[in-house]
């Protein structure tokens, strides 16, 4: 490849990436600046290449820009957040690393890489100051946030209540609990009950999903910032000093950029943080619940996952069922949803109709107990005049899957003890959808109601 080829493919790179690149030579001129650095600082790129650096940008100083240190000083500075103004005074807020490149020994120039954050910290900001503006409430009925407990839990499942009776254990220590299910299972209510259901329930319950906020808004989120920290940054008390005492739920913790969590890990590990931009170490008492919705060996092999942050969040592990391995629930759930809607509705609905729950049995919940409550929601909304919600008030157009083989049991029990126990669920189920009545459930099983009766003489 000839120079004339390279510096073109070069320039091409410079102009397709995101970020701002701006470089300049030993003595200060602009050699490279793109046009995402362009855009950032409203700037043509004639205005700025191949011109001093002091000449084009005399309104920054000379030690607040990490470019000129890198050149001058030969500083390197990673990741440091600047807020400044362009030529036409709007504010700017960048994330921006500078270095210092030289070749045997001799300093040959500088560059600067900055990623444009202005929305990011408008959104920070404004997050900030509803949190500060919100009314304490003064009575119970003013709490915007539902508070729930153990008695809010709903089954009758063999494995839902072993993962409550953990977490009612769980409750009464200060350990940090990890919760994992899939999406809808209700881990918040069960953060909620640990928090409510134990000595630090007078104290803040706070909450924050990972998955919804960038990395910078986060981290300033969950430490706070400090006045002068960095041009532009005002003294804010951080999710964890406004927990303090109480207990912090941090939903689905593995979105966390990598490098958040290790200082994440750092503030478990020392009990103290510092704000973003601050030099106060501020000492913490703060539980940590976290909450996961895929299993972890999958997120600690992808590296989504800091194994030393897993450890020590890990200490009381609990498991939530998917509402698919929780059948018997299904129906005990749905009534007390409807119950619920009823009295949001002002309707007297007495019931779910034999059809009904066989159409409500007849699917597997991809979106867990959220997805049955909005069905439930939904049909109730369709009930007019009857007095029963039947199964054309329900609308689910997909059929249950067939059920995953669960490897492990077929080789633990045996072909034939395996399909016995499926064959024994079903019989179970639609004997319960139909009421105990032999002859309808013989039929729709399609089988002699002689061998219904062989069958549950052979269960007992």
């Amino acid at each position: 490849m000839n120079e004339r080829d390279y510096l073109k493919l070069t320039q091409e790179v410079f102009r397709l990436i995101e970020e701002g690149i701006h470089v300049l030579d030993a003595e200060g001129n602009t050699v490279i600046y793109n046009q995402a650095m362009a855009q950032m600082e409203k700037m043509q790129q004639k205005e700025v290449l191949s011109k001093p650096f002091r000449e084009v940008f005399g309104n920054i100083g000379e030690n607040e820009s990490t470019l000129l240190q890198a050149l001058n000083n030969r500083k390197t500075t990673a990741n440091l957040q600047q807020t400044y103004r362009n030529k036409d005074g709007k504010e700017i807020t960048t994330i921006n690393s500078s270095y210092p490149v030289a070749e045997d020994g001799r300093l040959i120039g500088a560059i600067e890489i900055a990623r444009n954050i202005t929305e990011i910290q408008k959104m920070y900001h404004a997050i900030m100051k509803l949190r500060e503006e919100a009314p304490e409430p003064t009575t119970p009925k003013e709490h915007k946030i539902k508070k729930y407990n153990f008695s809010s839990l709903i089954g009758e499942n063999a494995e839902f209540k072993e993962a409550i009776v953990v977490a009612q254990k769980a409750s009464l220590s200060n350990a940090s609990v990890m919760i994992y299910g899939e999406t809808g299972t209700g881990k918040e209510l069960i953060a909620q009950s640990i928090h409510f259901g134990g000595p630090r329930a007078e104290k803040p319950f706070l909450a924050q999903n990972c998955a919804a906020l960038p990395e910078n808004l986060l981290e300033g989120i969950l430490f706070g910032t400090a006045k002068g920290g960095f041009t532009g940054a005002l003294d804010r008390a951080g999710l964890f000093e406004q927990a303090d005492g109480g207990t912090l739920l941090l939903d689905e913790i593995s979105a966390m950029p990598y490098d958040l969590q290790g200082k994440l890990l750092r503030v478990l590990q020392e009990d103290y943080i510092r704000r973003v931009g601050g030099s106060r170490d501020i000492p913490l008492d703060v539980r940590i619940i976290a909450t996961i919705n895929v299993p972890a060996e999958s997120l600690l092999e992808s590296g989504k996952l800091r194994r030393d942050l897993y450890y020590r969040l890990n200490i009381i592990p609990i498991e939530l069922p998917p509402l698919q391995r929780r059948r018997d629930d299904i129906l005990l759930l749905a009534e007390r949803f409807l119950e619920k809607q009823n009295r949001i509705m002002n309707k007297n609905i007495t019931g779910i109709s034999g059809d009904a729950k066989a159409k409500l049995l007849d699917y597997d919940y991809p979106g867990n107990v959220r997805e049955l409550e909005n069905i439930i929601m939904a049909s109730v909304s369709m009930v007019e005049n009857e007095s029963e919600l039947t199964a054309k008030h329900i609308n689910i157009k997909k059929k249950r899957l067939n059920a995953t083989v669960d490897y492990e049991k077929v080789i633990a029990l045996g072909l034939d003890r395996y399909l016995d126990d499926i064959e024994e669920e079903l019989i179970r189920v639609i004997l319960e959808v139909n009421n105990g009545n032999r002859s309808r459930t013989a039929e729709q099983l399609g089988i002699k109601r002689q061998t219904l009766q062989y069958k549950l003489k052979k269960e007992r």
